[in-house]
């Protein structure tokens, strides 16, 4: 449902956080906070190796050094077969590759996984044990670059990997996990009717999701066997299925214990610590605490994915698009689960064309396993499709926006995955950029002397739905507590108690909000995706209805009324056209611990409509050719948001996304040693953007409605990665005439392109069931057979 209801001062308005205070003062529980009785500490052994078989172990002198109270290796844990599942709401997730992630056994597959763990009184006694753990490895050869682990040649990781999605069944395994293969219409034919045709490569490094907090847990597996988990996690019911199905326990023996999250963007949905403290702690008989050094963080948790893309786009010189055909090899680390199904979506549901293909890989490498990052897959395939969609405007003398309004996606039309929008707003964003000054002003002038540009580009979001519950209490004196069972990111507590303040016609002030562990609210799916306000959200106005219909029928009995003659406006209960009858919501909020019976109602919310998000991002830069530097001089967002429940926050989220889409686009990137060990696990030398490196973002919130879900309210935080990287090549190529082809863009990079720019581009050339791949020997793709193109 769409509420057309008229609103209250609350919904719109730019409330401060109500979690502010805790934070600004310290007092704010998060993972590394946790003290219990008698709690000791964990710290974890971790591969030097990039790949390696573990042929002996031995912990003997690690258990019996001073301080420690418990070692566990893989072979602690139970051995789960290959195929193992767990549901976790409409997720199966493959446990036995989860498990091994977790912790090693027969070998390991990047450097950084854990092989070990110890607890002991103190972390120095814990960290000098670490050193006492004598490991036997038998060096394998690795490889770390997503192209050349798909080769037959290509060193193996897991004996056991077929590749999942071929027309035919693979006869032997390979580093290619999955394939897919989507679109409509006939790309050849697409070919044949377009004036001019684009076809480009590009490559995009990991990059990490930059999270303030390390994790960090604690688990206390009890005499009884009840374990609970006080978990660093967008996802407690998750971590509790997962949990589960690694330690052999059912799940109604697993309390998880959501803390606050300093920082996730989808990276904290994974399970690595908490089997590790539970390990320790069965053993030990105590709580057991681990806390991630930031080097753990950088080379050991799950960064946002690297990729090799190849883009054709087709169009007639009326700009009608004819053809979209991409490649997409996506690298997802040591164990299969990139996030290629989401690039799918979000690299090409802005355009509309009869004739689509795209061709992915969900390839493993060497490196840590890949996690979400805002908008998973999304950034790196748009920043290829936004260029090549720069590069038609211009060979047909389009403006850019103006090719974009003319072949963009419209409600109705179908997606990559032919599933039909519903109602969206990219035209109405367009439509406002095409006459906003970002894009009709001049370019700002440069700072220091540089060429300026201008560039534009798109980005999507599917938006997420699932399950959401809480849990909803009506104090005597007419104040509220809300439970909910989503873990607050960002200012979902915030935004909750607008919406009960707005139904209930109460301040904000009178809403106390919390998040609820496993055991106190109904099932919940991981905060992420952009669903908590929006499904959250729905449960949370589902649990209000409920409570002022029972209100309504109390209110009925006090004004000898029937029950739907009774109305209700700001805190009041009145009979329709009997102007003297009112009784307020604190008389019953009384009543209601004075014999009439509580007020307490669950919220749920599932099975709702996608509400896609769309945005455009404006950006005019600075380039030095003389040494590949660039300047960002403005930045201009816009994006439909449905409705902003809170303007203020709605405004930080994206302009914190567009921080993280420049880091992604210009700074960031993982970078890797000749045996597969990350060089820069530290913040010194990984470099994320700072306030030096952006201007003042600005913000032009667009609300068209979404089809469903309270107010109409859109999910707000995924989109506003994706669109900088795009927008920010375009502006390069208006400011020094190059086009760029590899993420990050850093002084290197644009200064090498500068100086190639002169030389004729590198004959794209189809490599056999990859796509166009700018390289000067063949091979064939291990465990999949797919036609050569050229």
């Amino acid at each position: 449902m769409v509420d057309t209801a008229p609103r209250t001062t609350y919904i719109g308005a730019s409330t401060p956080k109500v979690d502010g205070v805790d934070k600004v003062t310290g007092a704010a529980r998060y993972g590394a906070d946790m003290r219990l009785p008698g709690m000791l500490e964990g710290r974890i052994l971790r591969s030097p190796h990039a790949h390696a078989r573990i042929k002996r172990i031995d912990t003997s002198k690690a258990e019996a050094a001073p301080g420690v109270m418990a070692v566990v290796t893989g072979k602690d844990f139970p051995t789960l077969k290959p195929g193992s599942h767990v549901q976790v709401g409409v997720l199966r997730l493959d446990m036995y590759r989860i498990s091994h992630n977790a912790i090693a056994r027969e070998k390991v597959v990047y450097a950084g996984q854990p092989v070990a763990a110890v607890a002991a009184t103190t972390p120095e006694a814990a960290q000098a044990a670490l050193a006492l753990i004598e490991v036997e490895y038998e060096v394998l050869p690795h490889v770390i670059d997503e192209v050349a682990a798909m080769r037959v040649d290509a060193p193996l990781l897991h004996d056991d990997l077929f590749t999942s999605g071929a027309a035919e069944k693979p006869t032997r395994p390979s580093n290619v996990a999955l394939y897919i293969e989507m679109g409509r219409g006939d790309v050849a034919k697409g070919e044949s009717e377009a004036e001019v045709v684009i076809e480009r490569s590009f490559k995009t490094q990991m990059v990490h999701q930059g999270y303030l907090e390390p994790e960090a847990e604690t688990a206390w597996w009890q005499l009884d066997g009840r374990l609970t988990v006080w978990a660093d996690t967008q996802g407690p019911f998750g971590q509790r299925a997962q949990l589960s199905a690694f330690l052999g326990v059912p799940q109604a023996r697993i309390t998880v214990v959501p803390m606050e999250v300093g920082g996730g963007f989808g990276a904290k949905n994974a399970l690595r610590l908490a089997p590790l403290c539970a390990g320790l702690s069965r053993k030990s008989g105590r709580p057991v605490r681990i806390v991630l050094s930031r080097d753990e963080v950088l080379r050991a948790t799950g960064p946002g994915v690297a990729t090799t893309t190849f883009v054709r786009v087709g169009a007639r010189k009326d700009g009608t698009i004819t053809l979209i055909d991409a490649r997409m090899v996506y690298n997802a680390g040591a164990f299969p689960g990139s996030p290629l199904a989401g690039g799918t979506l979000v690299g090409f549901s802005a355009y509309q064309t009869p004739n689509l293909r795209i061709v992915g890989y969900d390839v493993v490498t060497n490196r840590p396993k890949v996690q979400a990052y805002r908008a998973p897959g999304g950034p790196p395939i748009s920043f290829a499709v936004e260029s090549v969609m720069d590069e038609v405007a211009e060979r047909i003398g389009m403006d850019p926006v103006a090719l974009r309004i003319k072949n963009a996606s419209r409600t109705g039309d179908p997606g990559p995955n032919d599933l039909k929008f519903n109602r969206i707003g990219l035209a109405d964003i367009l439509e406002r950029v095409a006459d906003h000054p970002a894009w009709t002003g001049p370019v700002a002038a440069p700072k220091s002397g540089g060429k300026v540009g201008r560039g534009v580009a798109l980005g999507y979001w599917r938006g997420g739905t699932n399950t959401s519950s809480c849990e909803l209490n009506l104090h005597g004196d007419g104040s509220i507590s809300l439970v909910t069972g989503s873990v607050d990111l960002s200012s979902a507590r915030t935004a909750f108690s607008q919406i009960v303040a707005d139904q209930f016609g109460i301040t904000p002030a009178d809403v106390t909000v919390s998040t609820g562990d496993t055991n106190s609210v109904g099932y919940t799916d991981n905060s992420g995706g952009s669903r908590v306000t929006y499904v959250t959200g729905t449960a949370v106005f589902n649990a209000c209805q409920a409570a002022i219909s029972i209100l309504k029928s109390r209110a009925a009995q006090k004004l000898g009324v029937t029950a739907d003659v009774v109305e209700f406006a700001a805190g009041v209960f009145s009979a329709r056209d009997i102007q003297d009858k009112r009784v307020t919501l604190k008389e019953l909020a009384s009543d209601s611990v004075r014999g009439s019976g509580v007020i307490s109602t669950s919220g749920t919310a599932t099975g709702m409509q996608a509400a896609p998000a769309f945005a455009a991002h404006v950006a005019d830069v600075e380039v030095d050719p003389d040494t590949g530097k660039i300047q960002i001089l403005r930045f201009t967002a816009f994006q439909d948001v449905g409705k902003a429940i809170n303007r203020a926050q709605v405004e930080g989220q994206i302009q914190g996304g567009v921080a993280q889409g420049v880091g992604w686009a210009v700074h960031e990137a993982y970078v890797w040693d000749d045996k597969g060990t990350l060089r820069n696990a530290s913040l010194l030398d990984y470099r994320m953007p700072t306030a030096l490196d952006l201007p003042a973002v600005d913000v032009e919130l667009i609300e068209t409605p979404a089809s469903d879900g309270p107010f109409g309210v859109r999910g707000v935080g995924e989109v506003p990665i994706v669109p900088p990287p795009g927008a920010l090549a375009n502006a390069i190529y208006r400011a020094v005439g190059v086009r760029m082809d590899v993420l990050p863009m850093n002084p290197e990079s644009v200064l090498s392109a500068i100086k190639r720019r002169a030389r004729p581009p590198a004959r794209n050339r189809w490599l056999k069931g990859v796509g166009a791949i700018e390289a000067s020997d063949g091979g064939a793709v291990a465990g999949v057979d797919t036609p050569n193109d050229e």
